[in-house]
Protein backbone atom coordinates (compact mmCIF):
# COMPACT_ATOMS: atom_id res chain seq x y z
CA UNK A 1 0.00 0.00 0.00
CA UNK A 2 1.41 3.40 -0.96
CA UNK A 3 1.58 6.30 1.44
CA UNK A 4 -0.46 9.50 1.22
CA UNK A 5 1.13 12.23 -0.85
CA UNK A 6 0.96 15.97 -0.34
CA UNK A 7 -0.04 18.17 -3.26
CA UNK A 8 3.50 19.40 -3.84
CA UNK A 9 5.47 16.24 -3.13
CA UNK A 10 6.68 13.62 -5.56
CA UNK A 11 7.69 10.45 -3.70
CA UNK A 12 8.91 8.72 -6.82
CA UNK A 13 12.53 7.82 -7.34
CA UNK A 14 14.82 9.82 -9.61
CA UNK A 15 14.54 6.97 -12.13
CA UNK A 16 10.76 7.32 -12.30
CA UNK A 17 10.85 11.10 -12.55
CA UNK A 18 13.36 10.76 -15.38
CA UNK A 19 11.08 8.31 -17.22
CA UNK A 20 8.20 10.77 -16.91
CA UNK A 21 10.39 13.54 -18.32
CA UNK A 22 11.45 11.34 -21.23
CA UNK A 23 7.80 10.43 -21.88
CA UNK A 24 6.81 14.08 -22.16
CA UNK A 25 9.76 14.84 -24.44
CA UNK A 26 8.98 12.26 -27.15
CA UNK A 27 5.27 11.35 -26.90
CA UNK A 28 2.24 13.51 -27.84
CA UNK A 29 0.85 16.03 -25.38
CA UNK A 30 -2.61 14.52 -25.92
CA UNK A 31 -1.47 11.07 -24.77
CA UNK A 32 -3.06 11.25 -21.33
CA UNK A 33 -1.50 9.82 -18.18
CA UNK A 34 -3.40 9.05 -15.00
CA UNK A 35 -2.34 10.60 -11.68
CA UNK A 36 -0.41 13.70 -10.67
CA UNK A 37 2.66 11.52 -10.40
CA UNK A 38 2.16 8.87 -13.12
CA UNK A 39 3.20 5.36 -12.20
CA UNK A 40 5.02 2.68 -14.17
CA UNK A 41 3.41 -0.74 -13.77
CA UNK A 42 6.07 -3.41 -13.97
CA UNK A 43 4.26 -6.70 -13.32
CA UNK A 44 1.02 -8.25 -12.18
CA UNK A 45 -0.51 -11.42 -10.82
CA UNK A 46 -4.17 -12.28 -10.45
CA UNK A 47 -6.04 -9.07 -9.67
CA UNK A 48 -2.98 -7.16 -8.46
CA UNK A 49 -0.22 -5.14 -10.12
CA UNK A 50 3.02 -3.65 -8.84
CA UNK A 51 4.67 -0.35 -9.77
CA UNK A 52 8.36 0.34 -10.24
CA UNK A 53 8.65 1.43 -6.60
CA UNK A 54 7.44 -1.97 -5.42
CA UNK A 55 3.97 -0.82 -4.31
CA UNK A 56 1.12 -3.30 -4.83
CA UNK A 57 -2.30 -2.23 -6.12
CA UNK A 58 -5.62 -3.97 -6.47
CA UNK A 59 -6.47 -3.44 -10.13
CA UNK A 60 -10.08 -2.35 -10.70
CA UNK A 61 -9.53 -1.15 -14.28
CA UNK A 62 -7.63 -3.97 -15.99
CA UNK A 63 -5.73 -1.86 -18.51
CA UNK A 64 -9.05 -0.34 -19.70
CA UNK A 65 -11.17 -3.51 -19.38
CA UNK A 66 -8.54 -5.56 -21.17
CA UNK A 67 -7.07 -7.86 -18.51
CA UNK A 68 -10.27 -9.86 -18.50
CA UNK A 69 -9.39 -13.02 -16.61
CA UNK A 70 -6.27 -12.30 -14.54
CA UNK A 71 -2.81 -10.82 -14.76
CA UNK A 72 -0.17 -13.38 -15.73
CA UNK A 73 -2.77 -16.08 -16.30
CA UNK A 74 -0.65 -19.26 -16.61
CA UNK A 75 -2.68 -20.71 -19.50
CA UNK A 76 -2.24 -17.56 -21.56
CA UNK A 77 1.46 -17.08 -20.88
CA UNK A 78 2.06 -20.76 -21.69
CA UNK A 79 0.11 -20.51 -24.96
CA UNK A 80 2.02 -17.37 -25.99
CA UNK A 81 5.39 -18.90 -25.15
CA UNK A 82 4.71 -22.16 -26.97
CA UNK A 83 3.41 -20.42 -30.09
CA UNK A 84 6.29 -17.93 -30.09
CA UNK A 85 8.73 -20.82 -30.08
CA UNK A 86 7.12 -22.13 -33.28
CA UNK A 87 6.38 -19.00 -35.34
CA UNK A 88 5.44 -15.43 -34.44
CA UNK A 89 3.95 -14.14 -37.65
CA UNK A 90 2.63 -15.25 -41.04
CA UNK A 91 -0.20 -12.78 -42.08
CA UNK A 92 -3.62 -13.74 -43.41
CA UNK A 93 -2.12 -14.77 -46.76
CA UNK A 94 -1.46 -18.22 -45.31
CA UNK A 95 -3.62 -20.77 -43.54
CA UNK A 96 -3.47 -20.19 -39.79
CA UNK A 97 -4.76 -22.98 -37.56
CA UNK A 98 -5.08 -20.90 -34.31
CA UNK A 99 -7.02 -18.23 -36.24
CA UNK A 100 -9.43 -20.75 -37.77
CA UNK A 101 -9.97 -22.41 -34.39
CA UNK A 102 -10.73 -19.13 -32.63
CA UNK A 103 -12.97 -17.95 -35.49
CA UNK A 104 -15.02 -21.15 -35.21
CA UNK A 105 -15.54 -20.59 -31.51
CA UNK A 106 -16.36 -16.89 -31.80
CA UNK A 107 -18.80 -17.52 -34.66
CA UNK A 108 -20.62 -20.16 -32.61
CA UNK A 109 -20.76 -17.93 -29.52
CA UNK A 110 -21.84 -14.78 -31.38
CA UNK A 111 -25.47 -15.77 -31.92
CA UNK A 112 -25.28 -14.51 -35.51
CA UNK A 113 -26.43 -17.09 -38.09
CA UNK A 114 -24.02 -18.14 -40.85
CA UNK A 115 -21.39 -15.97 -39.19
CA UNK A 116 -18.02 -14.99 -40.61
CA UNK A 117 -15.19 -13.57 -38.46
CA UNK A 118 -12.45 -11.12 -39.38
CA UNK A 119 -9.67 -10.40 -36.88
CA UNK A 120 -8.04 -7.02 -36.35
CA UNK A 121 -5.50 -5.63 -33.90
CA UNK A 122 -7.81 -3.38 -31.86
CA UNK A 123 -11.37 -2.35 -31.13
CA UNK A 124 -10.88 0.83 -33.13
CA UNK A 125 -9.90 -1.19 -36.20
CA UNK A 126 -12.79 -3.58 -35.60
CA UNK A 127 -15.31 -0.73 -35.58
CA UNK A 128 -13.61 0.82 -38.59
CA UNK A 129 -14.05 -2.48 -40.43
CA UNK A 130 -17.70 -2.73 -39.37
CA UNK A 131 -18.34 0.74 -40.78
CA UNK A 132 -16.63 -0.24 -44.04
CA UNK A 133 -18.81 -3.34 -44.32
CA UNK A 134 -22.04 -1.53 -43.51
CA UNK A 135 -21.45 1.38 -45.87
CA UNK A 136 -20.33 -0.93 -48.69
CA UNK A 137 -23.28 -3.27 -48.18
CA UNK A 138 -25.83 -0.45 -48.06
CA UNK A 139 -24.03 1.84 -50.57
CA UNK A 140 -24.45 4.73 -48.14
CA UNK A 141 -22.21 6.82 -45.90
CA UNK A 142 -25.02 7.72 -43.48
CA UNK A 143 -24.56 6.30 -39.97
CA UNK A 144 -26.78 6.45 -36.90
CA UNK A 145 -24.90 6.63 -33.61
CA UNK A 146 -25.87 7.14 -30.00
CA UNK A 147 -25.30 10.35 -28.09
CA UNK A 148 -22.49 10.03 -25.52
CA UNK A 149 -20.92 7.18 -27.53
CA UNK A 150 -17.30 6.24 -28.19
CA UNK A 151 -16.08 3.83 -30.87
CA UNK A 152 -12.32 4.36 -31.21
CA UNK A 153 -9.64 6.77 -32.31
CA UNK A 154 -9.39 6.26 -36.10
CA UNK A 155 -10.63 9.00 -38.42
CA UNK A 156 -13.88 7.18 -39.18
CA UNK A 157 -14.47 6.09 -35.57
CA UNK A 158 -13.89 9.60 -34.24
CA UNK A 159 -16.33 10.83 -36.86
CA UNK A 160 -19.20 8.86 -35.30
CA UNK A 161 -18.22 9.33 -31.65
CA UNK A 162 -20.87 11.24 -29.70
CA UNK A 163 -18.60 12.44 -26.90
CA UNK A 164 -16.71 15.67 -27.48
CA UNK A 165 -13.95 14.72 -25.01
CA UNK A 166 -12.83 12.15 -27.59
CA UNK A 167 -13.62 14.07 -30.80
CA UNK A 168 -10.57 16.13 -31.81
CA UNK A 169 -12.02 16.98 -35.23
CA UNK A 170 -15.43 17.62 -36.77
CA UNK A 171 -14.22 16.32 -40.12
CA UNK A 172 -15.43 12.87 -41.12
CA UNK A 173 -15.88 10.62 -44.16
CA UNK A 174 -19.34 9.77 -42.80
CA UNK A 175 -22.58 11.64 -42.24
CA UNK A 176 -23.53 10.88 -38.66
CA UNK A 177 -26.94 11.36 -37.07
CA UNK A 178 -27.18 11.01 -33.29
CA UNK A 179 -30.05 9.25 -31.56
CA UNK A 180 -31.30 9.44 -27.97
CA UNK A 181 -31.23 6.46 -25.63
CA UNK A 182 -27.75 5.61 -24.43
CA UNK A 183 -28.03 7.61 -21.18
CA UNK A 184 -30.96 6.65 -18.95
CA UNK A 185 -30.80 9.18 -16.10
CA UNK A 186 -29.89 12.42 -17.87
CA UNK A 187 -31.37 14.20 -20.88
CA UNK A 188 -34.88 15.09 -22.03
CA UNK A 189 -36.37 11.64 -21.37
CA UNK A 190 -34.82 10.96 -17.97
CA UNK A 191 -38.07 11.65 -16.11
CA UNK A 192 -39.98 8.92 -17.98
CA UNK A 193 -40.41 5.35 -16.78
CA UNK A 194 -38.59 2.63 -18.74
CA UNK A 195 -41.45 1.82 -21.10
CA UNK A 196 -42.11 5.49 -21.83
CA UNK A 197 -38.38 6.09 -22.26
CA UNK A 198 -38.17 3.38 -24.93
CA UNK A 199 -41.26 4.71 -26.68
CA UNK A 200 -39.85 8.24 -26.76
CA UNK A 201 -36.46 7.06 -28.07
CA UNK A 202 -38.10 4.98 -30.81
CA UNK A 203 -40.18 8.00 -31.83
CA UNK A 204 -36.96 10.05 -31.97
CA UNK A 205 -35.35 7.39 -34.17
CA UNK A 206 -38.34 7.33 -36.53
CA UNK A 207 -38.33 11.11 -36.71
CA UNK A 208 -34.60 11.07 -37.48
CA UNK A 209 -35.09 8.55 -40.29
CA UNK A 210 -37.82 10.75 -41.73
CA UNK A 211 -35.17 13.43 -42.30
CA UNK A 212 -32.72 11.21 -44.19
CA UNK A 213 -32.63 10.01 -47.79
CA UNK A 214 -33.84 6.64 -46.54
CA UNK A 215 -30.69 4.68 -47.31
CA UNK A 216 -28.95 4.91 -43.91
CA UNK A 217 -26.25 2.24 -43.65
CA UNK A 218 -26.31 1.24 -40.00
CA UNK A 219 -26.91 2.07 -36.36
CA UNK A 220 -23.81 1.48 -34.23
CA UNK A 221 -24.32 1.27 -30.48
CA UNK A 222 -22.56 0.13 -27.34
CA UNK A 223 -24.98 -1.90 -25.18
CA UNK A 224 -23.27 -0.21 -22.22
CA UNK A 225 -21.40 2.96 -23.08
CA UNK A 226 -17.82 2.62 -21.89
CA UNK A 227 -15.93 5.90 -22.16
CA UNK A 228 -19.28 7.66 -21.67
CA UNK A 229 -19.35 6.51 -18.06
CA UNK A 230 -20.91 2.99 -18.08
CA UNK A 231 -24.37 4.28 -18.97
CA UNK A 232 -27.02 2.02 -20.47
CA UNK A 233 -30.62 2.20 -21.70
CA UNK A 234 -33.42 0.04 -20.32
CA UNK A 235 -33.31 -3.57 -21.51
CA UNK A 236 -35.13 -3.91 -24.80
CA UNK A 237 -34.37 -0.49 -26.28
CA UNK A 238 -32.19 -1.82 -29.09
CA UNK A 239 -34.69 -4.58 -29.83
CA UNK A 240 -37.31 -1.85 -30.33
CA UNK A 241 -34.83 0.08 -32.47
CA UNK A 242 -34.10 -3.06 -34.50
CA UNK A 243 -37.74 -3.49 -35.45
CA UNK A 244 -37.69 0.00 -36.96
CA UNK A 245 -34.29 -0.53 -38.60
CA UNK A 246 -35.40 -3.77 -40.25
CA UNK A 247 -38.31 -1.98 -41.90
CA UNK A 248 -35.74 0.20 -43.68
CA UNK A 249 -33.08 -2.45 -44.30
CA UNK A 250 -30.68 -0.65 -41.93
CA UNK A 251 -28.00 -2.76 -40.27
CA UNK A 252 -27.39 -2.93 -36.51
CA UNK A 253 -23.78 -2.93 -35.33
CA UNK A 254 -23.33 -3.90 -31.68
CA UNK A 255 -20.03 -2.54 -30.34
CA UNK A 256 -19.07 -5.20 -27.78
CA UNK A 257 -15.48 -4.04 -27.31
CA UNK A 258 -16.12 -3.43 -23.60
CA UNK A 259 -19.31 -5.43 -22.92
CA UNK A 260 -18.39 -8.75 -24.52
CA UNK A 261 -17.34 -12.11 -23.04
CA UNK A 262 -19.62 -12.05 -19.98
CA UNK A 263 -18.44 -8.86 -18.29
CA UNK A 264 -22.00 -7.70 -17.61
CA UNK A 265 -22.72 -10.95 -15.78
CA UNK A 266 -26.29 -11.34 -16.95
CA UNK A 267 -25.29 -11.98 -20.56
CA UNK A 268 -22.32 -13.16 -22.59
CA UNK A 269 -22.85 -10.27 -25.02
CA UNK A 270 -24.40 -6.92 -24.19
CA UNK A 271 -26.81 -7.19 -27.13
CA UNK A 272 -28.54 -10.13 -25.43
CA UNK A 273 -30.31 -7.68 -23.10
CA UNK A 274 -32.04 -6.50 -26.30
CA UNK A 275 -32.56 -9.78 -28.14
CA UNK A 276 -36.32 -9.78 -28.76
CA UNK A 277 -35.76 -8.79 -32.40
CA UNK A 278 -32.81 -11.14 -32.90
CA UNK A 279 -29.03 -10.72 -32.99
CA UNK A 280 -27.20 -7.78 -34.55
CA UNK A 281 -26.12 -7.90 -38.17
CA UNK A 282 -22.55 -7.04 -37.17
CA UNK A 283 -20.79 -7.48 -33.83
CA UNK A 284 -17.41 -6.02 -32.93
CA UNK A 285 -15.12 -7.17 -30.12
CA UNK A 286 -11.63 -6.60 -28.72
CA UNK A 287 -9.94 -5.91 -25.37
CA UNK A 288 -10.74 -8.72 -22.96
CA UNK A 289 -10.53 -11.71 -25.28
CA UNK A 290 -6.76 -11.23 -25.65
CA UNK A 291 -6.20 -10.57 -21.92
CA UNK A 292 -3.65 -7.95 -22.88
CA UNK A 293 -2.64 -9.15 -26.33
CA UNK A 294 -3.55 -6.81 -29.18
CA UNK A 295 -6.68 -8.27 -30.74
CA UNK A 296 -10.02 -7.15 -32.11
CA UNK A 297 -12.52 -8.55 -34.52
CA UNK A 298 -15.76 -8.34 -36.45
CA UNK A 299 -18.51 -10.94 -36.72
CA UNK A 300 -21.15 -10.57 -39.42
CA UNK A 301 -23.51 -12.79 -41.31
CA UNK A 302 -21.91 -14.07 -44.51
CA UNK A 303 -23.76 -11.86 -47.00
CA UNK A 304 -22.62 -8.75 -45.14
CA UNK A 305 -19.04 -9.88 -44.48
CA UNK A 306 -18.58 -11.02 -48.07
CA UNK A 307 -19.96 -7.86 -49.69
CA UNK A 308 -16.55 -6.31 -50.35
CA UNK A 309 -15.60 -6.56 -54.02
CA UNK A 310 -11.94 -5.57 -53.68
CA UNK A 311 -8.93 -7.34 -52.23
CA UNK A 312 -8.28 -7.05 -48.51
CA UNK A 313 -5.93 -8.71 -46.04
CA UNK A 314 -4.63 -8.11 -42.54
CA UNK A 315 -0.91 -8.09 -41.88
CA UNK A 316 -1.18 -8.39 -38.11
CA UNK A 317 -4.84 -9.29 -37.52
CA UNK A 318 -5.12 -12.97 -36.65
CA UNK A 319 -1.48 -13.24 -35.57
CA UNK A 320 -0.69 -16.83 -34.49
CA UNK A 321 0.51 -15.58 -31.11
CA UNK A 322 -2.53 -13.43 -30.33
CA UNK A 323 -4.85 -16.18 -31.55
CA UNK A 324 -3.15 -18.72 -29.28
CA UNK A 325 -3.49 -16.35 -26.32
CA UNK A 326 -7.15 -15.65 -27.05
CA UNK A 327 -7.99 -19.33 -27.43
CA UNK A 328 -6.39 -20.12 -24.07
CA UNK A 329 -8.05 -17.13 -22.43
CA UNK A 330 -11.48 -18.01 -23.81
CA UNK A 331 -11.13 -21.59 -22.59
CA UNK A 332 -10.26 -20.39 -19.08
CA UNK A 333 -13.19 -17.96 -19.09
CA UNK A 334 -15.71 -20.64 -20.08
CA UNK A 335 -14.32 -23.48 -17.96
CA UNK A 336 -14.30 -21.35 -14.80
CA UNK A 337 -17.69 -19.66 -15.45
CA UNK A 338 -16.24 -16.18 -15.09
CA UNK A 339 -19.48 -14.74 -16.45
CA UNK A 340 -21.25 -16.24 -13.43
CA UNK A 341 -18.54 -14.88 -11.15
CA UNK A 342 -18.98 -11.41 -12.67
CA UNK A 343 -22.70 -11.62 -11.98
CA UNK A 344 -22.29 -12.78 -8.37
CA UNK A 345 -19.31 -10.70 -7.25
CA UNK A 346 -20.42 -7.73 -9.33
CA UNK A 347 -23.79 -7.68 -7.57
CA UNK A 348 -22.02 -7.71 -4.21
CA UNK A 349 -19.71 -4.89 -5.24
CA UNK A 350 -22.52 -2.71 -6.61
CA UNK A 351 -24.57 -3.08 -3.43
CA UNK A 352 -21.50 -2.42 -1.28
CA UNK A 353 -20.73 0.77 -3.21
CA UNK A 354 -24.34 1.91 -2.96
CA UNK A 355 -24.24 1.41 0.78
CA UNK A 356 -20.92 3.26 0.98
CA UNK A 357 -22.40 6.17 -1.01
CA UNK A 358 -25.56 6.47 1.05
CA UNK A 359 -25.92 10.01 2.35
CA UNK A 360 -23.00 11.40 0.35
CA UNK A 361 -23.88 14.47 -1.69
CA UNK A 362 -20.89 13.88 -3.96
CA UNK A 363 -22.39 10.67 -5.37
CA UNK A 364 -25.24 11.08 -7.82
CA UNK A 365 -25.57 7.47 -8.92
CA UNK A 366 -23.99 4.03 -8.64
CA UNK A 367 -24.90 2.05 -11.75
CA UNK A 368 -23.73 -0.94 -13.66
CA UNK A 369 -24.02 -4.60 -14.42
CA UNK A 370 -21.71 -7.41 -13.45
CA UNK A 371 -18.17 -6.11 -13.19
CA UNK A 372 -18.83 -2.99 -15.24
CA UNK A 373 -19.72 -0.37 -12.65
CA UNK A 374 -19.92 3.41 -12.82
CA UNK A 375 -20.05 5.88 -9.92
CA UNK A 376 -21.20 9.30 -11.12
CA UNK A 377 -19.91 12.19 -9.02
CA UNK A 378 -21.29 15.72 -8.65
CA UNK A 379 -20.50 18.83 -6.67
CA UNK A 380 -22.33 18.25 -3.35
CA UNK A 381 -25.60 20.10 -3.16
CA UNK A 382 -25.88 20.39 -6.95
CA UNK A 383 -26.46 18.11 -9.90
CA UNK A 384 -23.39 19.47 -11.67
CA UNK A 385 -20.88 16.82 -12.81
CA UNK A 386 -17.62 17.14 -10.89
CA UNK A 387 -14.39 16.12 -12.62
CA UNK A 388 -12.61 17.47 -9.53
CA UNK A 389 -14.39 14.95 -7.33
CA UNK A 390 -13.43 12.13 -9.68
CA UNK A 391 -9.79 13.21 -9.60
CA UNK A 392 -9.80 13.39 -5.80
CA UNK A 393 -11.29 9.90 -5.53
CA UNK A 394 -8.92 8.46 -8.12
CA UNK A 395 -5.84 9.93 -6.44
CA UNK A 396 -7.00 8.95 -2.94
CA UNK A 397 -7.84 5.42 -4.07
CA UNK A 398 -4.37 5.06 -5.54
CA UNK A 399 -2.89 6.13 -2.21
CA UNK A 400 -4.97 3.37 -0.65
CA UNK A 401 -3.67 0.77 -3.09
CA UNK A 402 -6.51 0.71 -5.64
CA UNK A 403 -6.49 1.59 -9.35
CA UNK A 404 -9.71 2.78 -11.03
CA UNK A 405 -10.61 4.56 -14.27
CA UNK A 406 -12.61 7.66 -15.20
CA UNK A 407 -15.08 8.62 -17.92
CA UNK A 408 -18.26 10.54 -18.62
CA UNK A 409 -19.95 12.66 -21.26
CA UNK A 410 -19.80 16.36 -22.14
CA UNK A 411 -16.05 16.60 -21.37
CA UNK A 412 -16.74 15.96 -17.68
CA UNK A 413 -14.74 12.83 -16.75
CA UNK A 414 -16.89 12.78 -13.63
CA UNK A 415 -17.67 9.06 -13.53
CA UNK A 416 -15.50 6.48 -11.80
CA UNK A 417 -15.14 3.43 -14.04
CA UNK A 418 -14.74 0.17 -12.15
CA UNK A 419 -14.00 -2.94 -14.22
CA UNK A 420 -11.71 -5.48 -12.52
CA UNK A 421 -10.74 -8.86 -13.97
CA UNK A 422 -13.71 -11.23 -14.03
CA UNK A 423 -12.00 -13.57 -11.56
CA UNK A 424 -12.32 -10.97 -8.77
CA UNK A 425 -13.05 -12.60 -5.41
CA UNK A 426 -15.64 -11.42 -2.91
CA UNK A 427 -12.85 -10.57 -0.46
CA UNK A 428 -11.07 -8.44 -3.07
CA UNK A 429 -14.34 -6.72 -3.94
CA UNK A 430 -14.81 -5.82 -0.28
CA UNK A 431 -11.23 -4.60 0.03
CA UNK A 432 -11.59 -2.36 -3.01
CA UNK A 433 -14.96 -1.06 -1.86
CA UNK A 434 -13.48 -0.12 1.52
CA UNK A 435 -10.79 1.95 -0.19
CA UNK A 436 -13.38 3.60 -2.43
CA UNK A 437 -15.62 4.39 0.54
CA UNK A 438 -12.80 6.26 2.24
CA UNK A 439 -11.91 8.06 -1.01
CA UNK A 440 -15.52 9.13 -1.55
CA UNK A 441 -15.70 10.56 1.97
CA UNK A 442 -12.48 12.46 1.27
CA UNK A 443 -14.02 14.01 -1.85
CA UNK A 444 -17.21 14.83 0.06
CA UNK A 445 -15.26 16.61 2.79
CA UNK A 446 -13.05 18.55 0.39
CA UNK A 447 -15.87 19.71 -1.89
CA UNK A 448 -18.80 20.30 0.45
CA UNK A 449 -17.73 23.87 1.11
CA UNK A 450 -17.58 24.63 -2.61
CA UNK A 451 -21.26 24.01 -3.28
CA UNK A 452 -23.37 27.10 -3.88
CA UNK A 453 -26.06 27.47 -1.17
Amino acid sequence: MSLPQGPHTDPRSDVQRELHTRHRAVLPDWLALYYQQPLEITHGEGRHVWDAEGRRYLDFFGGILTTMTAHALPEVTKAVSEQAERILHTSTLYLNRPMVELAERVAALSGIPDARVFFTTSGTEANDTALLLATAYRRSHQILAMRNSYHGRSFSAVGITGNRSWSPTSLSPLQTLYVHGGVRTRGPYAHLDDAEFITACVADLEDMLGQTRGDVAALIAEPVQGVGGFTAPPDGLYAAFREVLQQHGILWISDEVQTGWGRTGDHFWGWQAHDAAGPPDILTFAKGIGNGMSIGGVVARAEVMNCLDANSISTFGGSPVTMAAANANLSHLLEHDLQGNARRVGALLIERLRAASDGLGVVREVRGRGLMIGVELVLPGTGAPSPEAASIVQETAREGGLLIGKGGGHSTNSVLRIAPPLSLTAAEAEAGAAVLEEALHTAENELSGKATP
